[in-house]
């Protein structure tokens, strides 16, 4: 494939990483799935990923990439520029989800939620983006949630927060690469409950005992209510590996033509209504203040 690009997927292990880092690969592409621990509790996981590149002969690569070790992130860029020679495109898919009553949880704990969902990416931009600079041309794609914008059930309160946290420092870098050459695109997906291990290895809150004041107070019931209705919403072909697709389509899209956010939400529960309303919102802004360049890359 003459246009193959060199991409690093984090979060590769599991769930929409490994799954995207197997499509992309399966498109032609190069792909770094970064996975952390990848000689002790994710050497299966290595495996998998070196005998699906042998059964299917794509170039599917795994690095040492540890999102929460800001030298770990610096050694598996490093690596991957001194293999290729370049990055054309990273894909922030790292995250992890925790579910309890938002009071149950510990200050702690919200910052480790921010740390490998938020912090992560800021390390990973801050290795790689001086690599994508250089060559005056790029893309990142943000993983981001549909619980953004859309409708969010409780519960969820830590993982919801730092989505959108991380949803916002996706538009503010967006603004900041566009001169620079490098486009963004932000994926939402909706609440896929099958496919991943999102719900499965979710979080809980350290404090036990406040979070069985709601379990056994007025909200007793709502967390298996909650989910149940959830569920109901997601229609029974609803397939995660749609997400991985969505991601394909947008890196082979000819440069400058890659929409801004693309939305996957089986579930329908708002959010592309939303950020319809969002999105143009911060396109008349920039028009109004002479800065709409930076909402589009500059094409040298």
């Amino acid at each position: 494939m003459n246009n193959a690009k060199v991409i690093v997927v984090t979060g590769a292990s599991s769930g929409f990483g490994a799954l995207t880092a197997r499509a992309l690969a399966r498109a032609g592409h190069i792909v770094y799935a970064g996975i952390r621990d990848t000689a002790t509790r994710n050497a299966p996981q290595v495996a998998a990923a070196e005998q699906f590149a042998r059964d299917h002969q794509v170039d599917l690569r795994t690095v040492e990439l540890d999102v929460q070790s800001e030298t770990s992130v610096g050694a598996g860029i490093a690596q991957v520029i001194a293999a290729t020679g370049r990055v054309d495109a990273i894909v922030h898919n790292a995250g992890h989800m925790s579910y309890g009553p938002a009071e149950a949880f510990t200050p702690e704990q919200f910052a480790q939620l921010y740390d490998i969902n938020v912090l992560s990416a800021q390390r990973v931009n801050r290795a790689a983006l001086p690599q994508l600079r250089k060559q005056r041309q790029g893309l990142v794609v943000w993983v981001s949630s549909s619980s953004v914008r859309g409708g969010t059930p409780p519960f969820l309160a830590p993982y919801f927060a730092a989505k959108a946290a991380m949803d916002s420092l996706a538009v503010s870098y967006a603004g900041e690469l566009a001169r620079w050459g490098i486009e963004t695109s932000i994926v939402m997906p909706g609440a896929f409950t099958k496919g991943t291990n999102h719900f499965a290895h979710s979080g809980k809150p350290d404090d036990a005992a406040r979070s069985a004041e709601y379990d056994s107070g007025p909200y007793a019931g709502l967390s298996e209510q909650s989910l149940k209705a959830l569920a109901s919403l997601e229609p029974a072909d609803a397939d995660a590996a749609s997400v991985a697709d969505a991601i394909v389509q947008l890196v082979d899209t000819e440069f400058g033509k890659r929409p801004f956010r693309v939305h996957i939400d089986p579930s329908q529960d708002g959010c592309e209504e939303v950020s319809n309303v969002g999105d143009r919102i911060r396109s008349e802004f920039l028009h109004r203040i002479g800065l709409e360049d930076l909402l589009s890359p500059r094409q040298d």
